[in-house]
């Protein structure tokens, strides 16, 4: 099992000295190896990793773990305004976490800002998941690898509208990408994708004005090109904050976020068994913010989530039962 996070060297700010570091557990999560740094711009960000298990690649029968990131050149607000560029970048191991590729860009597969081939999409930022990536099991696309994405358009509007939520997908292991529509939802922003045991495909989205404390549901049926209904779930409480979403047990689906409209605490477990949403789980108490989430033995998942106050990045195994 992998942890992936953002080592943050001069505070918490999203831009700056930013690494991506690792630590692996052999033992579910009981104990963990030490901090390895696996992503490093020098002084510049890479963040928001997003790692996915490749189990179909013909050429590594016994896998490989892909890590898709991005990097910035300067702040959010800068990028946003135009004065600054985010990319996307993967790299792989099929030592389980040990040595890792060269980083490969692929920008220009799913990204076109002023100095790409398609300027005149005016693309500006740029930000994979935050959380896991995934791979399609259903047969009708199966061993797609799917990253849930969100970038802005043109000028910073007001209220986030310049924001829309996308999915970015590979159907040859990552030598080439296409990138689904946008979800068309002003504002929609940080995602995560999950695919149901019939081969539907979800994006779990942040609402990222804030008007709506809930969280905002993009579905597709053919694998996430094309969203087929964008609707708010009422029942799935969000105060502006990520959350992480997961098939799990069958066609257990869960949702972990903070369980409170206006203040990141309250970390909770939803579970649907295809006929809603059970009444949560409570996590954690107190302050908890963003997540990820894994299926461990039959009828558990692992969650990682950031805690006091942003001081601590704790893992909890969670029962389904």
């Amino acid at each position: 099992m992998f942890a992936f996070c953002e080592g943050r060297k001069e505070g918490c700010n999203d831009f700056g000295n930013v690494d991506i570091v690792m630590r692996r557990s052999e033992n579910g999560g009981t104990t963990w190896s030490p901090l390895k740094v696996v992503a490093d711009r020098g002084d510049l960000q890479a963040g928001n990793p997003a790692p996915v298990w490749d189990e179909s690649n013909l050429h590594h029968p016994d896998g490989v773990l892909m890590l898709f990131y991005n990097t910035g050149t300067a702040s959010e607000w800068e990028v946003r305004s135009g004065q600054g560029r985010r990319q996307g970048w993967f790299i792989t191991s099929t030592d389980h976490g040990q040595t890792w590729t060269t980083p490969e860009n692929i920008s220009h597969f799913i990204h076109f800002d002023a100095q790409s081939d398609r300027p005149e999409m005016d693309e500006r930022t740029l930000a994979f998941t935050p959380g896991h990536a995934i791979q399609l099991k259903h047969p009708a696309h199966a061993g797609r690898i799917y990253v849930a994405a969100n970038h802005s358009s043109g000028p910073p509007q007001s209220e986030f509208a310049d924001y829309r939520s996308v999915g970015f997908y590979s159907d040859d292991h990552g030598q080439t990408w296409e990138r689904s529509e946008n979800v068309a939802y002003p504002s929609s922003n940080e995602a995560m994708a999950v695919e149901r045991t019939d081969g539907l495909l979800q994006l779990n989205i942040r609402i990222q004005d804030g008007a709506i404390r809930r969280r905002l549901i993009a579905e597709s049926n053919d694998g996430g090109v094309h969203w087929d209904s964008i609707y708010v779930d009422d029942q799935l409480v969000s105060p502006v904050c990520q959350g992480s979403v997961l098939c799990a047990r069958g066609d257990t689906l869960v949702y972990v976020g903070p369980n409170d409209e206006w203040e990141r605490r309250n970390l909770s477990l939803w579970m649907d068994v295809g006929g809603g949403w059970l009444m949560p789980k409570l996590i954690h108490p107190g302050f908890a913010a963003y997540s990820d989430c894994v299926a461990l033995q039959p009828g558990h998942i692992g969650v990682l989530f950031e805690a006091e106050a942003y001081s601590e990045i704790r893992f909890k195994t969670m029962s389904l039962n």
